[in-house]
């Protein structure tokens, strides 16, 4: 049976790097004699531009039908003043409530080529390799009420609610410990249960499902403590578990310690693996249009579709591997370059990753 793909390219440099992502999924199509197919559809800003919607009628139902998705990049400030319900990130955020893509996968892995380009000491970020685990369609971007009110006194308030329920925390728990059972057997649950009392509740239910895996070493951090040991000593940490607001700001924080944004994927799955694969940085409309962004994140976010989505181990290393080949042959893009290597553009880079394949 025919595979589906469907792909938002989005806003900024999306587009860019979602048309290198695709060489590269002609590519592996071709050399493994893959049964997929592909169509487009608009999402973010440049929906709102053409449909005055960030997430289109049209979008959520090729979403609903396709098995996987690969994302771009949404928003910018273009859109700073549209109205907050349809601004470009809610067409993101209505794809993962509705599809139910609660577990979101984010590695940190630090290439060797790309020691240098690290903000920390190479000692201190060598063979680093850590999962970020990140729950992703509950707690306080999602909590009801929501908004902004002017109160008796003329004075304007601003309100969230960070919300969580057992039932939520217990099944990102679950995917957390197996994914930590087919890597180090360490996990690290990251709360602030001394404050806030939803986190109360997760290292709870967190402690409890521990029970189901004894294989599994579990500790507890504190959020602020575990931003500190991530440019202090990263290292220690295999499997970090978090809510979504967190996971949101940690996993920005390791990225930086691999050296650019633009080298890590991310998956957000449901409970079928069917999922969504996007680069974790963003649009960055500061260079977009320049050929000059790094479109391996998403390529390597095309390897995530394959090992969990399409279950195809062998199509993702093959595109681990051809990534790791053009970096040993010494071509970046800016974000990575320093001076001795040879600098590529976006196309370039893409090109070199087919020609690796190949």
């Amino acid at each position: 049976m025919t595979s589906k793909i469907l792909v938002l390219k989005g806003d900024g440099i999306g587009p860019e790097i979602v048309n290198e992502a695709l060489k590269v999924l002609g590519s592996v199509k071709d050399k493994f004699a893959l049964d997929i197919e592909w169509q487009e559809a608009l999402i973010g800003g440049s929906a709102y531009d053409a449909l005055g919607t960030p997430l289109p009628g049209e979008t959520m139902e090729l979403a609903q039908a396709a098995d996987a998705i690969l994302l771009g990049a949404v928003g910018g400030p273009k859109w700073s003043g549209v109205d907050g319900s349809l601004r470009p990130e809610k067409g993101l955020l209505g794809l993962r409530s509705e599809l139910d893509l609660f577990a979101n996968f984010r590695p940190a892995i630090l290439y060797p080529q790309l020691a240098q380009a690290s903000s920390l000491k190479p000692e201190l970020v060598s063979n680093l390799d850590i999962l970020i685990v990140r729950e992703l369609t509950g707690g306080i971007y999602f909590g009801q009420p929501r908004g902004i009110r002017t109160l008796d006194s003329g004075e304007r308030e601003g309100f969230n609610t960070y919300v969580y329920s057992e039932s939520e925390i217990s099944r990102i728990a679950h995917i957390a410990f197996q994914a930590a059972q087919k890597r180090n057997k360490r996990l690290c649950s990251v709360d602030k249960a001394n404050v806030l009392e939803v986190t109360v509740l997760w290292r709870e239910v967190v402690s409890e499902i521990a029970k189901q895996y004894p294989d599994v070493e579990l500790s507890h951090m504190y959020v602020d403590n575990a931003a500190m040991q991530l440019v202090r000593a990263p290292k220690q940490f295999d499997v970090l578990l978090t809510g979504n607001m967190f996971g949101d700001i940690l996993s920005d924080v390791a990225a930086m310690l691999t050296g650019s944004i633009g080298m890590l994927p991310s998956a957000s799955l449901n409970s079928e693996n069917r999922g969504m694969y996007e680069p974790i940085h963003g649009t960055a409309p500061d260079i977009a249009g320049q050929g000059i962004a790094n479109p391996l994140a998403t390529i390597l976010s095309v390897a995530m579709m394959f090992r969990y989505t399409f279950a195809r181990p062998e199509v993702a290393e093959a595109i681990e591997q051809a990534v790791q080949k053009v970096l040993n042959e010494g071509l970046r893009t800016a974000d990575i370059a320093t001076a001795s290597d040879t600098r590529v553009s976006t196309t370039e880079m893409g090109d070199a990753v087919v020609a690796a394949l190949a």
